[in-house]
C-alpha cells in the first residue's frame, strides 16, 4: 500500500481518525505581497497550465512556481522538497513518493524535521486527493515523533493549480477547510502558506 492508495475509510478505521469538516481553518487570512514576476508568471503560464490540463502541467506551471517563491522568501527558515520518496512505516502503507514537503529547516539537501506542510497535486479532483494527503500527513506526523521534534500540528493541502484546499492534522483529528481558495487570489494562498510555515 502507499499513500495513492489510501481511501477515507482507511484512514478512518485503520488509523482511528476523527474527521472535521465544518471549521473554517483560515477565517482571517492575511495577504502576502508576492513578486512582480510571480504576477508576470501566473498570467503567461496559466493559461497554458490550464490548455494542457494534466496534473503535470497544473503542478509544474502553477504549484510549483507559489512554493518555489515562498522557498526564496523564507529561504533560511524553511526547505522545499519536490517529488521525493517518502518512506516513513512500509507496512502502514506510510510510503511512496510525494509532490510537495516544507520543512521547517534552511537544510536544502537533506530532508530533515520538522515537516510542516504537505501538498498533493491534482488534476482536477480535489476530494478524490483527500485521503493521500491525509496519509502523507500522518507519515509526517510519524516522522516527526520519531525525531523527537515537538510538532503539534502538520498542515496539508490538495490542490489543482486553481483551487487550493487546505487541511490541519492535530492528534486525531483531521480538520477539512470547508473554504476552498482561488489562484485568482495569490496573495490569500501565499498568506495562508507563510502562516502556516514561519509561525
Amino acid at each position: 500500500m502507499s499513500y495513492s492508495e489510501f481511501t477515507i475509510d482507511d484512514l478512518k478505521t485503520k488509523f482511528h481518525l476523527n474527521f472535521v469538516q465544518d471549521e473554517a481553518l483560515f477565517p482571517i487570512v492575511p495577504e502576502y505581497p508576492i513578486s512582480a514576476e510571480l504576477k508576470k508568471y501566473l498570467t503567461t503560464y496559466l493559461p497554458l497550465a490550464l490548455a494542457i490540463d494534466t496534473e503535470k502541467a497544473r503542478s509544474e506551471y502553477i504549484v510549483a512556481p507559489i512554493l518555489g517563491e515562498l522557498k526564496m522568501s523564507h529561504h533560511d527558515d524553511i526547505s522545499l522538497f519536490s517529488g521525493i520518496e517518502f518512506n516513513v512505516d512500509k507496512e502502514l502503507g506510510l510510503a511512496g513518493r510525494c509532490d510537495y514537503i516544507i520543512s521547517k529547516s534552511g537544510d536544502q539537501y537533506s530532508l530533515t524535521a520538522p515537516i510542516v506542510v504537505m501538498v498533493e497535486a491534482k488534476n482536477d479532483n480535489i476530494k478524490g486527493g483527500i485521503p493521500q494527503c491525509g496519509a502523507e500527513m500522518l507519515a509526517a506526523q510519524k516522522y516527526n515523533q520519531q525525531k523527537n521534534n515537538s510538532v503539534d500540528v502538520v498542515y496539508g493541502c490538495v490542490s489543482t493549480g486553481t483551487n487550493w484546499k487546505f487541511l490541519k492534522l492535530n492528534g486525531k483529528d483531521l480538520y477539512i477547510d470547508p473554504v476552498e481558495h482561488y489562484i485568482d487570489a495569490p496573495e490569500k494562498i501565499m498568506g495562508i502558506l507563510a502562516s502556516v510555515t514561519t509561525s
